[in-house]
């Protein structure tokens, strides 16, 4: 599926620290943890949670929080709909590692067991 470029530059220039406080409180209102989040990104970009409190501090953009990251071999495993698009699909790398990150906030709140989160 093709984003359009103004799309792709929103979601490059979003500031992480901005939008971490909200991935909390989405899975903390389900249940789930700080923690268990962080464990999720840390699956995803490599970053511990120290790493991702001092990328929060410097109030990095997307773009390069996932410069500076090591996407895990199996990201390509993240597939569904995740904001009206099929992750799959989508051209652009950038927003396409964004919303994997969307995806797996997503399914930690929505209850999935952490071992089909963290693809394996």
């Amino acid at each position: 599926m093709n984003t359009t470029d103004i799309h792709n530059q929103r979601i490059a220039k979003m500031i992480f620290g901005s939008v971490y406080p909200m991935y909390v409180t989405k899975v903390e209102k389900k249940g789930r943890t700080k923690e268990e989040l962080d464990e999720v990104i840390t699956w995803l970009t490599g970053f511990d949670s120290a790493k991702i409190q001092e990328l929060i501090k410097e109030k990095v953009t997307f773009e390069t929080f996932f410069e500076r990251a090591s996407l895990h071999p199996n990201a390509h495993l993240i597939t569904g709909m995740i904001c009206g698009y099929r992750i799959e699909e989508i051209d652009n790398e950038l927003t396409k590692k964004a919303r994997y990150l969307d995806k797996l906030v997503d399914e930690l709140a929505k209850g999935r067991k952490m071992e089909k989160i963290l693809r394996g």
